[in-house]
């Protein structure tokens, strides 16, 4: 197969990569996501179910599909899958995100930073139940795009809760 269809291809998701933005999808969550190189990202959920919660190197697949398009995909350690495309040309996103019924049901289980209990997510996720999965499929505006450089540990270093007020909120594009 050509490499024209490989999954993260470094050269062609360059200029994605560094970028740091905060979208609100139309059902009114809203995230914050830092992709930190061409494998990882950071982010953080200033609202939604999962309001709160926060992770640091999720691995991740990253594809341009086209000129300032960009489509991340991962698979967390609770068990959600996360596929979501990125317009920057009109600061738009569209995510689909497939929860477990065990997040469903308790979605307070997985608040917080991940990263100091992801065994405790794996038990989480193992136990179940896991069908029928949760679909949230929206759109999203985005609302705050800035170039931060890669591997920058200090973008996304704290939980939502200590950052100043109207952080989630402010706005440099239309």
């Amino acid at each position: 197969m050509s490499d024209r269809f490989e999954s993260t291809r470094p050269t062609e998701i360059a200029p994605f990569v560094g970028k740091h933005i905060i979208y609100t999808y139309a059902n009114g969550w809203q995230y914050e996501m830092y992709f930190k190189n061409e494998r990882t990202i950071d982010y953080r959920v200033h609202g939604g179910i999962v309001g709160g919660r926060w992770v640091k190197g999720q691995e991740v697949h990253i594809v341009r599909l086209a000129d300032a398009v960009y489509k991340v995909s991962w698979h967390e350690p609770t068990g959600t899958c996360v596929s979501v495309a990125y317009n920057l040309n009109e600061n738009v996103a569209h995510g689909a995100t497939f929860f477990p019924q065990w997040i469903e049901r308790e979605p307070k289980k997985i608040i917080g930073f991940q990263n100091e209990k992801i065994a405790l997510m794996q038990q989480y996720r193992d136990a179940g139940p896991t069908y029928p999965t949760l679909l949230i499929d929206e759109f999203a505006e985005i609302t705050f795009v800035e170039d931060c450089g890669r591997d920058d540990e200090s973008v996304i270093s704290c939980v939502p809760e200590d950052l100043p007020p109207g952080y989630a909120t402010r706005r440099n594009v239309s």
